[in-house]
């Protein structure tokens, strides 16, 4: 029938009914009584004829009702007075269901936001950044990127750029600002607008420091400049150099590294005066990434293949310089498989693993819902007899379920927000614009209401088969006291698997933190105690040629002069920091052809000054460290580590004395040897690596390294204080970030810590589905068997027979789980390390952490059954009966 005239006026309607049924027993009762039946008894033959006054009206409205609306509407409401009648079970559920879909929120927020939303520029599905295809590396050299630009058929302009600090004057309070050094083209490359102002353009380019122009990112003009329109043609001091605003880029967008947000884009041609980096050298690779959009029906493979062609072409040109040159194309806003690569593993093992709380979770509230149906089942037979069909007992189930459901996805994703916002305002890496943009979109809302819905059906059909096979008559005769038999219910499979994936994730978790202990305590080359240290780029200030390495030991002196003060170095570049080290190919003391193919090793290089070795704690094994004598009018000497002396030398033994070459053809003689240590990553392999006296190769990037004596009473702020003013007094317009050595290492360390912290928190999640699973099962049994109990005790069993009869069950399915998680989390080894390093699930540590934490959990779980199993008091329970 046509259901929407009535859908509006159906209260009418029901009425109606309601009245006609009365009236046409009210019609039967009268006939009888004309026959002389008593009024009780016609009234009673009236309503046996008559037949199941409430299923005929039900029956009755069900063809007025609009399915979706009404009778949905209907189960709601009886579904939340069910409910509402027990409400440690709905809030249970409720919080279960929460914390997974609250976990699987945001970690799919994350994953969203670094690997699969797109760019915030015009057609970015076409956008690809170049990668060496060698080594997980995009830098490239100005001139051949000059080349691979101008020479390609396959882009619609290639654009470049790179990343540099400066110190950015406006009149007052100078500030060091992080700027993304751009090529010409590309913003119009990008086919980006300004938000105010225009941008600088490739015929803005004629030459090394040609373009003296800044655009601000709509950020900084906001929170530096407070929305002043005025700012654009205004005049700012970059390194102490006049530089002209021009405008101020779209909002959203702060470049393609999505992490990373520069103050202002700045032409790469100005790199010489503000770095200082030489743009005519072929062989200097200090451009961080070339980038650029695809032609129509160009694909990554034909581009590929033209950009090889080119590399071809210089390394046949130049083969001084360039050596095998071969590309593929990645995605820019990682740093191609650089970051790209580990990124996608360690997201896609996080996301297996709160899949896993997600299915633990439904397992958990599977069981529950199996319980109580089981707790119902006098209740469903009941309405089974009086006519209701399974049907309609099962949707009002499901409906119970999703309301469950949608509650807790609710409460999941509300607090997923809110930590998600505190996430996206973190800057993780102090002194870097390092922010996560992870707001949660409408993918994510749309993930969170789809795993509510699809957890609601899952966990509501448990009881289906239960539901299905219910005998009204049996269960009435028999009533809900039965005790569980010997074979395994769909309950405790349900309890086994939530264990299993339990034990996985406490597996996961001990992994990621046995990890991390071993790679912090690895050797790193250098001492962490004791070690404060002072960073700064004299170039900012206005410094350069030979006042560079006269400021710099004049730096030297002035800590050292400090109290407490042990030992002063300094370098151009520290191990294990985001800056790096350069690196350079070497040969062989014997090698004439000096092509990059012939090359012994590429190696690490850091320029020191003599008290470097003793300030930082590196370990001198032979020979000596450098003097101040040895500067540009001296012979070129280095000292170099273990790696360095095996690949050029063959042996440690036959480093000292010996000469090796650079790609330039000077010689080098070995006068030291260090250990070996950690230079880029914790994860890397050896690593050769050579050190050389900074008054041969000055550079203005400056990090002095501060040995303090072992328990300084002023401590480590008195001593960031002293060092801060003493270098202020030598010059106050110095821009120096001073923080401990141990603090440097933060963004190393930045991944294993993350990997760490977010599987321990999956594990402790693991943990309480676990305690809720197995607690639930446990005093579901102990209630139902109380009388059983009872009886036992009363018959002179002891306390552990007592214990073993009410809990035995229950610790034979955590021991089954328990093995069964700890079999897939050492199958899972490959997942595992993908998510973090050094992943040995087969560690005896690990192994018997698992085995000790699974049974305790299984003690907590079951602390409250055990002690209501021995409290029974058999009298008080018979005399109930």
């Amino acid at each position: 029938m046509n259901w929407m005239p009535t859908f509006f006026r159906r209260r009418k309607l029901f009425d109606d009914l309601s009245e006609e049924i009365r009236l046409h027993i009210e019609e039967r009762v009268d006939e009888l009584k004309g026959e002389g039946v008593s009024p009780i008894e016609a009234q009673r033959r009236a309503r046996i004829a008559f037949g199941n006054l409430a299923l005929v009206e039900e029956r009755s409205r069900a063809v007025w009702q609009w399915p979706t609306l009404a009778s949905i509407s209907g189960d709601v409401r009886f579904a939340l007075r069910q409910l509402r009648r027990s409400p440690g079970f709905t809030l249970a559920a409720i919080l279960t269901l929460a914390l997974a879909i609250g976990a699987n929120a945001v970690v799919f927020s994350v994953m969203n936001a670094f690997l699969l939303r797109p760019l915030n520029v015009p057609q970015p599905q076409s956008l690809y950044a170049l990668q060496h295809a060698d080594v997980v590396d995009g830098s490239v050299s100005y001139p051949d990127y000059l080349d691979l630009r101008d020479r390609n058929r396959s882009f619609n302009g290639l654009m470049a750029y790179n990343f540099a600090s400066a110190v950015l004057d406006t009149g007052n309070n100078p500030s060091s600002v992080w700027a993304e050094e751009v090529s010409g083209n590309y913003f119009d490359a990008l086919s980006l607008h300004p938000y105010l102002g225009h941008f600088f353009h490739a015929s803005d380019e004629r030459g090394a420091n040609s373009a003296p122009y800044i655009v601000l990112t709509y950020e900084y003009w906001h929170t530096h400049f407070q929305d002043d329109s005025g700012v654009v043609g205004r005049v700012v001091l970059l390194n102490k150099h006049p530089f002209t605003i021009l405008g101020v880029a779209p909002p959203e967008f702060h470049g393609t590294l999505v992490f990373f947000n520069p103050g202002f884009f700045v032409p790469l041609v100005e790199d010489p005066l503000l770095v200082g980096d030489d743009m005519n050298a072929r062989g200097a690779r200090w451009i961080f990434q070339a980038m650029g959009h695809l032609k129509p029906g160009v694909t990554p493979a034909q581009a590929a293949a033209d950009l090889d062609s080119i590399g071809a072409y210089l390394q046949k040109t130049y083969p001084k310089d360039d050596g095998k040159l071969t590309f593929v194309l990645r995605s820019p806003s990682l740093y191609g498989d650089y970051l790209g690569r580990p990124l996608k593993e360690f997201m896609a093992g996080l996301m297996l693993l709160t899949g896993l709380i997600l299915l633990a979770a439904c397992a958990n509230l599977g069981s529950l819902f199996a319980a109580r149906a089981a707790d119902r089942s006098k209740e469903v037979a009941l309405r089974l007899a009086l006519g209701s069909s399974r049907k309609r007992i099962l949707r009002g189930l499901f409906t119970e379920a999703i309301v469950i459901s949608l509650a807790g996805g609710t409460v999941g994703l509300s607090s997923s927000v809110m930590l998600l916002h505190a996430l996206s305002a973190w800057q993780p890496i102090p002194n870097y614009p390092i922010h996560l943009a992870v707001n949660p979109d409408a993918n994510v809302y749309a993930v969170a209401v789809f795993l509510a819905l699809m957890s609601g059906l899952t966990f509501g059909a448990v009881p289906i088969r239960q539901i299905l096979r219910t005998n009204p008559y049996e269960v009435v005769k028999a009533g809900s006291g039965r005790i569980t038999g010997k074979r395994m219910n769909a309950r405790e499979v349900l309890v086994v698997v939530q264990i299993a994936i339990c034990a996985v994730l406490v597996t996961a978790s001990l992994v990621a933190i046995r990890g991390l202990v071993r790679s912090l305590h690895d050797h790193f080359g250098f001492d962490v105690e004791n070690i404060t240290l002072a960073e700064t780029d004299l170039s900012m200030a206005g410094y350069s040629g030979d006042r560079v390495p006269a400021m710099q030991k004049r730096m030297i002196e002035a800590l050292e002069g400090l109290p407490g003060v042990e030992a002063v170095g300094l370098a151009d570049a520290l191990p294990l920091t985001v800056n790096g080290s350069g690196d350079a190919i070497v040969f062989t003391d014997a090698a004439s052809d000096l092509r990059p193919s012939n090359s012994a090793a590429d190696a690490a290089m850091f320029h020191i000054s003599p008290e470097y070795f003793a300030a930082a704690g590196t370990t001198l094994l032979s020979g000596r460290a450098f003097t101040w004598q040895e500067d540009k009018s001296s012979p070129q000497v280095a000292v170099v580590n273990r790696e360095f002396a095996r690949k050029v030398f063959g042996s440690a033994d036959r480093a000292i004395g010996h000469y090796y070459k650079m790609r330039d053809g000077t010689r080098i003689q070995v006068v030291g040897l260090v250990e070996d240590g950690k230079y880029n990553s914790l994860t890397e392999d050896p690593v050769p690596v050579m050190f050389l006296p900074i008054l041969q190769s000055p550079a203005t990037s400056t990090f002095l390294v501060v040995r303090t004596r072992p328990g300084l009473e002023n401590g480590r702020l008195q001593t960031a204080a002293a060092m801060r003013n003493a270098l202020r007094q030598l010059d106050a317009g110095l821009q120096v970030s001073i923080e401990t050595r141990d603090k440097t290492l933060a963004a190393v360390l930045f991944g294993p810590r993350m990997a760490t912290i977010s599987l321990g928190v999956l594990g402790v999640m693991g943990a309480m589905l676990a305690i809720t699973g197995i607690f639930g099962m446990a005093a579901y049994s102990v209630g139902k068997r109380l009388k059983e109990l009872g009886i036992r005790v009363a018959l002179g069993a002891q306390r552990k027979e007592v214990l073993q009869a009410a809990l035995g069950r229950a610790f034979r399915l955590l021991a089954i789980g328990s093995a069964a998680g700890l079999v897939l989390g050492l199958l899972a080894t490959k997942v595992l390390a993908f998510i973090v390093y050094q992943a040995t699930p087969r560690d005896p540590l690990v192994l018997a952490g698992v085995v000790l934490a699974m049974a305790f959990l299984g003690l907590v779980a079951t602390w409250i059954p055990a002690h209501r199993a021995l409290a029974v008091n058999p009298l008080v329970l018979l005399r109930e009966d």
